[in-house]
């Protein structure tokens, strides 16, 4: 079997599209394409989206050109890679291998990847691609037996120094965005010495440095009231908050008095919807697909501990890379 993703803001909670295929390697499925659309004659575009469940930014070109210049389908794979780098119209990359396909490019407006992945490669490298392939909201909240400790795979921006006898990492993985470089430029952060039960406190006592913190985290700690003792009501009061890209610092119970007073007259902008928004939240993850507008859909925020993590290590790590960049199979 294979495996296709579609890494885009306009798919769903998740931004992405995974979509299960019945040919037994990458290469069968495009050389079934050969046949379908150069051979049949079927409408490229037609075909893509019957296959892909939905239409997929810039793919077609391939077929397009097979069938304008009589390419030939690939009888291998290295055939097949010298194929996309010569005739798949993209605004990025193509990498190409035995097991998989992968492609960075852009609409003019945001980031896209697809991938192509053969099923082995997926079961053997779920280190690298648990996230990517997992398919549908939520994400898991189980720990489970953690074998040992959790050893993040890519660098992690620490945001504060860990806290004086305290134990464990928090994490924080945000997929948002606010212009066309949207896929993978903000880079994990993490608070040492602290597990997720323990956040919404140790934010009320964090001074932040500047512009270390990103803007949605600064958000967050203006929004955590006193009283909290969980993260999940400041996450809600994120999602009607109206602008997560202004930075909020300052002495905490100030800064979170008047951030209170405005959001009860805050107006969101066109498009957003809070109740279309998805919170979750368990003692050891927190994840919110929070809606921005009907044109891009939903961005995510995640925040998990070292437990969760050390519990669902292929999952925790591969998210970890898929903020980190857009090539899950890339160095490092």
């Amino acid at each position: 079997m294979t495996l296709f993703v579609y890494r885009s803001h306009y798919e769903g909670p998740l931004s992405k599209r995974v979509r299960h295929l019945p040919d037994a390697t990458v290469l069968d499925w495009f050389r079934r394409g050969w046949v379908a659309v150069v051979e049949e004659g079927h409408d490229t575009d037609a075909w893509i989206v019957a296959e892909l469940g939905g239409p997929v930014y810039g793919f077609g070109t391939i077929f397009d050109a097979a069938r304008r210049e009589g390419l030939a389908a690939p009888g291998t794979w290295q055939e097949l890679r010298d194929l996309l780098q010569r005739h798949l119209y993209v605004e990025g990359e193509v990498q190409a291998d035995g097991l998989s396909v992968r492609v960075l490019t852009d609409d003019d407006e945001v980031e896209l990847a697809y991938f192509f992945f053969d099923d082995s490669l997926v079961r053997t490298r779920a280190d690298r691609l648990a996230y990517l392939v997992h398919d549908g909201w939520p994400l898991p909240e189980t720990t489970g037996g953690a074998a040992g400790p959790f050893t993040p795979p890519v660098p992690v921006e620490e945001l504060a120094p860990a806290r004086p006898g305290g134990e464990g990492v928090t994490y924080a993985v945000l997929l948002t965005f606010c212009d066309s470089e949207s896929i993978s430029w903000l880079a994990p952060r993490s608070f040492p010495g602290i597990r997720l039960p323990e956040l919404a406190a140790h934010l009320r006592e964090l001074e932040p440095r500047g512009d270390d913190w990103p803007s949605e985290l600064l958000a967050l700690r203006a929004l955590t009231a006193p009283g909290d003792d969980g993260i999940e009501p400041a996450l809600s009061r994120c999602n009607r908050w109206p602008d997560l890209e202004q930075p909020l610092i300052g002495d905490h119970r100030s800064l979170h008095e008047g951030s209170m007073r405005a959001l009860e007259s805050a107006g969101l902008e066109q498009g957003r919807d809070p109740d279309r928004t998805l919170i979750r939240h368990s003692r050891h993850l927190a994840q919110m697909s929070i809606h921005m507008n009907d044109f891009f859909g939903h961005q995510q925020w995640f925040l998990f501990d070292d437990v969760w993590a050390a519990g669902n290590a292929d999952l925790a790590g591969s998210l970890l890379r898929y903020a980190h960049g857009w090539d899950p199979l890339g160095a490092g």
